[in-house]
Order: structure tokens, then C-alpha cells, then sequence
């Protein structure tokens, strides 16, 4: 195997395909990526067997084909290290690659590419195309409310699902609050029925670094056991999680008959101040409502005390109830638009967050009781 390649090519897929690759593995070959090439198509494969992701290249001539596998941090390492606009020279001989480029030259130890792992290839159930921007925005407006190494683990990743109006929808909670989004515009899906998966938390954060061209297409096969995402440039494939998502339609508060609508970056900023003084572990806050008026209040062990009057719009009895700021600034921190809308219907009931004008996000967040 032998190959020139430019430096600024190779780096842009490398580092995505090693992103992929965990640095501490039980299987010395997942500390490796699989370069494979075929005339002047080159493929760079990482996985850690939960993740695969396939980089493509295409050279400026023709090399001989063959594949081998070599450390995928050191390789990244020597490329990026590289001046810009350099041409990388490949080659394999006896268990070795030679990397040079300029007067550096550089030798890898390798490992067979026979004994790199596949993931296997499930027959796809739902096909449908979308564009890049639009998918980053899904998970961008939920990705935050994953829960991290719950116990539930079902709760470590999203929830795509396909309803039978065609419409694809993201949801994501770790039982504290959850964040929901759907595409407004259908979907035109190849495949029969609905369909509920849960991308795992690792997918989908690799899934969401590798969205770059909001106009380009992104074409989504979904399988019984897999998930895959195809671009002119790479190819995705996640292992799903192995579990039934709770019903989310249950946790969206039933009529609430308490509105609350003020302005996003107002009651963002006086949540931050506020926040400063609230209690380190649990980051409480109190809110409490009376006509045209939100008055939040935070307190620590330390006998500090932080207080925010924010005007708002607000007619309805006075209320108050507590709330982990941190919940709260998340969803405002996604949130766009001029005026966000908060709904509650009572101090132990949880509240929902949504932007005014009609809106393809909608967010719960439990109270706390201080």
C-alpha cells in the first residue's frame, strides 16, 4: 500500500474518525484506525465497538490499493503537527508505516486489518433524507437534557421517533427535566409504520460534530439494533440503546392555567446573577409570581442572599415555587426569540418553557422543594 495525500484533506477526516476512538481500550486494535484505499478513494475507519464512523477522501492520483490499521492519536498527532498545504507520502512494508512529508519522517507499528471489527450491517426499517442544519437543530435544542451514566440507562441518550404523521421528533430527559423538539417541515419516509429508537448519548454528541454543512443532505437509515447516518464524506453507524423510553406525552403538564410571559434575555440574565449565590449542590431558586411581577430569590448556607425583580406579564393568582436554576438556564440558553412563555399550575406541578410565537421546542422542568 502506497499513497501521497495532502495534509489538509487528510487532518479534516482524520480527527473525526479519531474523535470516535476511546483512548483507554481492553482491545489494542480500537486504539487504531483502519486505512483502506482503493485507487484514489481512501477510507479511514474508528470504532469502540458501540460507534463506527467511516471518513472518505478522495486523492489527487491513484495509489497502489491495499489496508492496514495504525494508531489513530499518533497519526492524528504527526498530521496535525504538520505544516499546512503539505503533501503527506504513505507507505506499508513488514508491519510497518512510513510517514513522510518534507524532511520528517516518521514509522508506525501497525496491527492487521483483517482483525479489525465490523459493525454488522442490519437491514434498514425507516429511510428518509434531511438537510444537515436541520438535524443539527434538533439535537443542538435537546442534546443538553440527556442524562449522564443514569442508572435508567435508557436515559442516556435521544429518542427519535417517527410518528405516523411523518413527522420526526427528538426527545430527551433525565428525569429532572426534558427537552423536546420537532421538524416542522415532513419527512419523506421509505418504510412502513412508526418507529421509536434511542440513540446513545456517545452517538449522538459524535453524530452532532460531524454536521458541518447546514445545506448538505444527510441520509438516516434506522434498524432494529442500528442507526446509520450517510454524507458524501463519512459514514455514521450507532449501536441503539436496548430499552423502552418513558411515555414523554405523560410528563407534558396537563392544562396549566398559569402563564407567564417575559423577555428571554431579561429572566436569563437575572437567573444568572441570581445563581451566583444559590446553593452550590443543589442550585436552588424561588420564584414567586404576583400580577406583572417575577421576584426570584436564591439563598446558601452561607446566610447570602440574592434577589431579582423582573417584570413580566401576568395576571393570573400569586404563586410561588422552586426551581434548579441550572434547568432553568439551559432551556433559556437554546430558546430563541424575543419573549419566552413559562406555564405552571401549581407549586408542585412541573412547568413548561416555550418560545411564544409557535415554536418546534417544548421543555419541562420539575420543580424543587427549598
Amino acid at each position: 500500500m502506497k499513497f501521497s495525500i495532502s495534509r489538509d484533506n487528510l487532518v479534516k477526516s482524520l480527527n473525526l474518525v479519531a474523535g470516535v476512538v476511546e483512548r483507554r481500550q481492553t482491545l489494542p486494535i480500537l486504539a487504531n484506525v483502519l486505512m483502506a484505499l482503493d485507487g484514489d478513494r481512501l477510507s479511514l475507519t474508528g470504532t469502540d465497538l458501540e460507534v463506527e464512523l467511516v471518513g472518505r477522501v478522495k486523492l489527487d492520483a491513484a495509489g497502489d490499493s491495499g489496508e492496514v490499521t495504525v494508531p489513530a492519536r499518533k497519526l492524528a498527532d504527526i498530521c496535525k503537527s504538520l505544516p499546512e498545504g503539505s503533501k503527506i507520502n504513505f507507505s506499508v512494508k513488514e508491519n510497518k508505516v512510513t510517514v513522510k512529508s518534507g524532511r520528517s519522517r516518521f514509522t508506525l507499528a501497525t496491527l492487521p486489518a483483517r482483525e479489525f471489527p465490523n459493525l454488522e450491517d442490519s437491514i434498514g426499517t425507516h429511510q428518509f433524507t434531511l438537510k444537515q442544519g436541520q438535524l443539527r437543530r434538533l439535537i443542538d435544542r435537546t442534546g443538553f437534557a440527556m442524562a449522564q451514566q443514569d442508572v435508567r440507562y435508557y436515559l442516556n441518550g435521544m429518542l427519535w421517533e417517527l410518528d405516523s404523521k411523518q413527522q420526526l421528533r427528538v426527545v430527551a430527559t433525565d428525569g429532572h427535566r426534558l427537552a423536546m423538539c420537532t421538524l416542522p417541515e415532513k419527512v419523506k419516509v421509505n418504510g412502513e409504520g412508526e418507529a421509536q429508537v434511542i440513540l446513545p448519548r456517545k452517538g449522538v454528541l459524535e453524530l452532532a460534530r460531524l454536521l458541518m454543512d447546514d445545506e448538505a443532505d444527510i441520509a438516516i437509515v434506522i434498524g432494529s439494533n442500528h442507526i446509520r447516518a450517510v454524507t458524501e464524506e463519512f459514514t455514521f453507524t450507532s449501536k441503539l440503546v436496548d430499552g423502552k423510553f418513558p411515555d414523554y406525552q405523560r410528563v407534558l403538564p396537563r392544562s396549566p392555567d398559569k402563564i407567564l410571559t417575559g423577555s428571554r434575555q431579561e429572566l436569563r440574565q437575572a437567573f444568572t446573577r441570581t445563581a451566583i449565590l444559590s446553593n452550590e449542590k443543589y442550585r436552588g431558586v424561588r420564584l414567586k409570581l404576583t400580577e406583572n411581577t417575577l421576584d426570584i430569590l436564591a439563598n446558601n448556607p452561607e446566610q447570602e442572599e440574592a434577589e431579582e425583580t423582573v417584570p413580566v406579564e401576568y395576571s393570573g393568582e400569586a404563586l410561588e415555587v422552586g426551581f434548579n436554576v441550572s434547568y432553568l438556564l439551559d432551556v433559556l440558553g437554546v430558546l430563541s426569540g424575543e419573549q419566552i412563555k413559562l406555564s405552571l399550575a401549581d407549586p408542585n406541578s412541573s412547568a413548561l418553557l416555550e418560545e411564544t410565537e409557535a415554536g418546534d421546542s417544548l421543555y419541562v422542568v420539575m420543580p424543587m422543594r427549598l
